[in-house]
């Protein structure tokens, strides 16, 4: 009875070479779904994300279907610029993100004017950070002391140049809708006129009332602290010189 022959050392050598690296692919591609999977669950967690429609679809899987860090994004309904880059821009904040997609084809890139936008944003929410415009109840009318508030908001606004601000009204669900909704109107358009009066442009400022049909995350729609203005930067426009802006010919 003949001996078979034993294996040739570099073929043991490349047969174990070939083991190890698949156990180690298999191994990375397991640590790489865990971690797309924790940064898609905080990407899901984020505020434009919650409610009934998200804003737009995230996914942490490439092409062929591999894991990755660079997300693509779809949105769900109709964005405005400035809205796609406050997304894009909140999920390249989570840490370990990388390249945020969109997916017709564009990159984030934020422009000057959505850098803008944020910044003139940024300024409003951290004027009633700690403070709110307060009405007299189911009235239009401020509570003493709204006043100085106001005065912070437009100034504020001065130095957003062409900044198209939302002015938004909302209740709490006492009261029938209808009148919640006149009541939340009357007040926007109550701060918008405000702000006019303070020297802020009136076509850069849109007053809407809500109702109670937006309550604040996690509150119950009841609660008083539904009744509320909050402020949105819609778009930015560019700013047109006038005829005494341009040199005339001489």
């Amino acid at each position: 009875m003949s001996k078979r022959p034993a294996p040739h050392p570099a073929f043991i050598i490349l047969a174990g070479a070939l083991l190890v690296a698949a156990m180690a692919l298999f191994s990375a591609s397991q640590t790489a779904t865990a971690f797309s999977a924790r940064l898609a669950h905080t990407a899901r967690a984020l505020p434009a994300q919650q409610g009934p429609e998200p804003a737009v679809d995230i996914r942490f899987v490439n092409a062929r279907g591999w894991p990755t860090r660079h997300p693509m994004l779809s949105p769900r309904r109709d964005l405005s610029e400035l809205e796609r880059a406050r997304i894009a821009q909140a999920i390249a904040n989570i840490p370990g993100v990388g390249g945020v997609h969109w997916a017709d084809g564009t990159m984030l890139a934020a422009g000057d004017a959505d850098i803008e936008s944020l910044r003139c944003e940024n300024e409003l929410l951290g004027v009633l950070a700690e403070r709110t415009i307060r009405f007299e109840e189911s009235s239009a009318e401020f509570i003493p002391g709204s006043e100085e508030v106001l005065d912070e908001l437009a100034t504020a606004l001065r130095p957003c140049v062409g900044a198209i601000v939302a002015i938004s009204g909302h209740t709490d669900t006492s009261g029938s809708p209808q009148v919640n909704l006149a009541l939340s109107q009357d007040r926007a358009q109550m701060v918008r006129r405000e702000l006019v009066e303070r020297g802020i442009p009136a076509q850069n400022l849109l007053a809407n009332g809500f109702g109670s049909s937006r309550p604040v995350r996690g509150l119950d729609p009841a609660d008083p602290a539904n009744r509320r203005i909050e402020f949105r930067v819609v778009s930015m426009e560019t700013t047109k010189p006038t005829p005494i802006d341009t040199p005339a010919a001489r």
